[in-house]
């Protein structure tokens, strides 16, 4: 590789961060919780993904407490959103771009540094997949949301899927590069985006059954 692979991942990992904690203030925003609650929430989606990944690769303790670095993007996002949300008037979707940018670059940081790690290919895929809805999994689940992940009405892990697989099979064949991981990046934002605004799903656990929502008229994604 011709660039800085451990300076790449953390400019990546920061930039997820980011994203995340956005869409966390934005959720606290919606749920009216104070501005600690807000930044609170910012920290759990940005960091809670990070922080599995760390943990079971064994590598040490968590980047999120070892480099202060990573507590600037979520207070940077509730003071953004703290400033900027009444005048916000699309906020589902701001709340579902910034996501999917997480998502984005977590599962690409997640599979990098489980290969790093050593582990297995399809391991890396799985610790990528992982890092990337960890953190959306448990902003909602303390917001007293659905959680995105298990949302039948939506596409959210295949997206990370289909980032994580990519980004293992560019390492392991030797192109991976910045070029790449923001052409993938892409691919992931597009089609978490896409499948959100379409109303894409994946069938049901069991054949036959009705999705919830879905026996009426569809109407577009709420904003």
């Amino acid at each position: 590789m011709t660039f800085s692979f451990s300076l790449v991942l953390v400019w990546l990992d920061l930039a997820g961060v980011f994203f995340f904690a956005v869409s966390g203030s934005l959720l606290a925003a919606r749920k009216q919780f104070d501005i600690v609650g807000s930044l609170l929430l910012a920290s759990v989606v940005s960091l809670g993904g990070g922080v599995i990944r760390d943990l079971i690769i064994n590598a040490g303790p968590p980047a999120a407490f070892t480099n202060p670095a990573y507590l600037a993007p979520p207070l940077l996002a509730t003071v953004l959103v703290y400033f900027l949300f009444p005048s916000v008037r699309r906020f589902t979707s701001l709340l579902v771009l910034f996501d999917a940018g997480g998502l984005a670059l977590f599962c690409i940081t997640g599979s990098l540094k489980a290969l790093a790690a050593g582990m297995h290919p399809v391991a890396a895929v799985l610790l990528g997949v992982t890092t990337a809805v960890g953190g959306g999994l448990l902003r909602d689940i303390t917001a007293n949301e659905v959680p995105q992940l298990f949302d039948p009405g939506d596409i959210y892990a295949l997206p990370a899927f289909a980032g994580a697989a990519l980004t293992v099979a560019l390492s392991v064949t030797g192109t991976f590069s910045a070029f790449t991981a923001s052409a993938v990046a892409a691919v992931v934002f597009a089609f978490r985006v896409t499948a959100w605004r379409r109303q894409w799903h994946v069938p049901l656990a069991v054949r036959g059954r009705h999705r919830p929502g879905m026996d009426g008229a569809q109407s577009g994604p709420a904003d």
